[in-house]
């Protein structure tokens, strides 16, 4: 027998023997929390009898207690589940060490309920993750990371502590930790992508404010979108051989992320034609589902960890909750222009004398690895809805 389950006996004993501990347990201990089936019956029996005034409930602690408040308690919870005998609810009253300690009991059941809810919602985040990989859309993805953010909210204030994310010290274990397959579909959408960013350089102002290096599943793809990003970050042209310029210079081929006749042929102008703001949606939303996959395996992780307190537990979830909140931010910004930070002319542009001569100067000195500018992020425990708008990639 586990503790929790000890500790879920004791404190129905502790009722049984005690009526007026339901004062003190009823405005926060609530039938689900319990994990055995015929314990929250018998605590859902013990909340009606005293909201309909029995008499073993309108006295005050240290009253004699009716002989009838076992067999009544044990008659209406046996209308909500079967096998409930007497000879059970009388064990428990034997299985509590002191009935003036029910809070303590009902605050070990409780704690076993906040893991118990959040494993069970971490699970279903990462089942909605799978089918819309399959399916190709986010809607379900997003909405059970909505729940599993409202559940950790409810569950900081049931427990009396306000729901802020906190860092997890430990590392991740490797279970949550393990590579995802990434569909063969995916990875084609982000070399047509990159391909039509190469044939078009301009396209590139069309995602850069949404679109992160991260968001790419494959690591050599990452390195070419970053290569991508330093050159018209300092105006240099855009073409196969400067693309595996920089990303020589970038350490990327020698490393082995890339070797240069697939920089070629990725960046090549006749192999690609297309809209780079549809592939871009299309790249953003897979990393979005791959996300929470990782982060729902994450929190799981968490949960099974009996030794974190509650509040541990909700915080360290909800900072896991992070990354997945800021991709959906930026998506909403993909897919409606509301979030996406407008473009200003105070700068020159790439074609301008004044961008050319620096660009000139430029490649006579080193250089700091220029990185894409992020997007703005919304804080963690306050994600942005989405909306399901989609735009034609015509």
């Amino acid at each position: 027998m586990t503790p929790l389950v000890q500790a879920e006996q004791a404190v129905l004993g502790a009722v049984f023997l005690d009526p007026a501990q339901l004062d003190h347990l009823s405005p926060w201990l609530r039938p689900e929390h319990f994990s055995r089936p015929i314990h929250a019956a018998l605590y859902a029996a013990m909340l009606k009898l005293h909201a309909d005034g029995h008499p073993a409930t309108t006295g005050t602690s240290g009253d004699p207690i009716p002989l009838s408040w076992v067999t009544d308690t044990v008659q209406e919870a046996s209308t909500r589940t079967r096998g409930l005998t007497a000879s059970y609810a009388h064990s428990l009253i034997s299985a509590c060490p002191r009935p003036d300690h029910a809070p303590v009991y009902g605050r070990m059941v409780l704690e076993g309920a906040i893991h118990r809810s959040v494993t069970q919602h971490a699970i279903r985040l990462h089942q909605a993750a799978r089918a819309d990989a399959v399916r190709g859309g986010v809607e379900e993805t997003v909405r059970h990371a909505q729940v599993l953010s409202d559940v950790l909210a409810d569950l900081a204030h049931r427990w009396g502590t306000e729901p802020r994310p906190v860092p997890s010290p430990e590392p991740v274990t490797s279970s949550a930790r393990q590579p995802q397959a990434v569909d063969e579909q995916v990875l084609a959408d982000e070399e047509f992508l990159l391909g039509c960013i190469s044939a078009r350089p301009q396209q590139l102002l069309d995602v850069v404010d949404w679109l992160h290096p991260g968001d790419f599943a494959d690591s050599g793809h990452q390195q070419i979108y970053h290569a991508l990003g330093a050159l018209h970050h300092r105006g240099e042209p855009i073409d196969q051989l400067t693309v595996l310029w920089e990303t020589q210079r970038r350490g990327a081929l020698s490393d082995g992320t890339l070797i240069a006749e697939r920089v070629l042929r990725i960046c090549d102008p006749l192999s690609f034609s297309g809209v780079a703001e549809h592939f871009g949606e299309q790249v953003v939303q897979a990393s979005l589902v791959r996300t929470a996959a990782a982060v729902a395996r994450q929190v799981r992780a968490l949960a099974d960890d009996e030794s974190l307190a509650p509040g541990q537990l909700i915080g360290y979830a909800l900072h896991a909750l992070g990354p997945l909140d800021e991709i959906r931010l930026r998506l909403q910004a993909a897919l409606g222009n509301e979030s996406a930070p407008p473009q200003t002319n105070s700068q020159p542009t790439a074609s301008s004398p004044e961008v050319r001569a620096e660009a000139a100067r430029s490649r006579s000195r080193p250089h700091a690895t220029a990185v894409l500018a992020p997007a703005t992020t919304a804080a963690p425990h306050a994600p942005v809805p989405y909306r399901s708008t989609r735009r034609s990639p015509s």
